[in-house]
């Protein structure tokens, strides 16, 4: 049971990257203007969407290296030098006006993120994570909970950043996860 289920975690990983590839390649085709222009989503741009995505990520990935320590499994593929989001950073920061800083940082997470959950102990999506949230809330459920959270959670965004595309006129083609079977 454990290997399947740690391994439907790398499956999700591969997807995330796939799809990553997929939209900053559709994005190439606007302008930096059009990438950053209002569009009414809840981040705004799809500049801005993409950027909450690395915040959001960055504050998981923390999250997780932290509950792999906690239990004696520390993950080398977390490395502060990936998970170096600033001091105070929010959920709605703008980490990278930079469209290329902003695109290689979402290369290197997406990385770190296949090499964790590759190299991650099977009984890991068991281990208890104990954190607080950006407001402060403490949380104490299974590590896979959170997973699916995390995974989800840029299904979501990618979604809207695939609208946003739509509305500028760039299709990015099939976002179907099975597709990539």
């Amino acid at each position: 049971m454990s290997a399947a289920f740690s391994d439907n975690y790398r499956f999700l990983a591969k997807y995330n990257r796939w799809m990553n590839q997929r939209l900053y390649a559709a994005c190439e085709s606007l302008s930096d203007e059009e990438r950053k222009r209002d569009r009414g989503a809840f981040f705004g741009s799809l500049h801005h969407t993409l950027n909450h995505l690395v915040v959001a990520d960055q504050i998981w990935l923390r999250r997780f290296a932290q509950c792999g320590l906690d239990h004696g499994a520390p993950l080398a593929s977390l490395s502060e030098s990936v998970l170096d989001l600033p001091p105070g950073s929010q959920l709605g920061t703008v980490l990278f006006d930079d469209w290329s800083a902003l695109r290689a940082k979402r290369e290197q997470l997406d990385v770190a993120m296949e090499a964790w959950v590759a190299d991650m102990p099977e009984a890991y999506p068991q281990f208890t994570m104990t954190y607080s949230n950006t407001k402060g809330v403490a949380r104490v459920h299974p590590a896979w909970q959170a997973m699916t959270h995390f995974f989800n959670h840029q299904t979501h965004h990618r979604g809207q950043a695939t609208t946003l595309l739509m509305q500028a006129g760039v299709d990015v083609g099939v976002t179907d996860l099975i597709a990539l079977v």
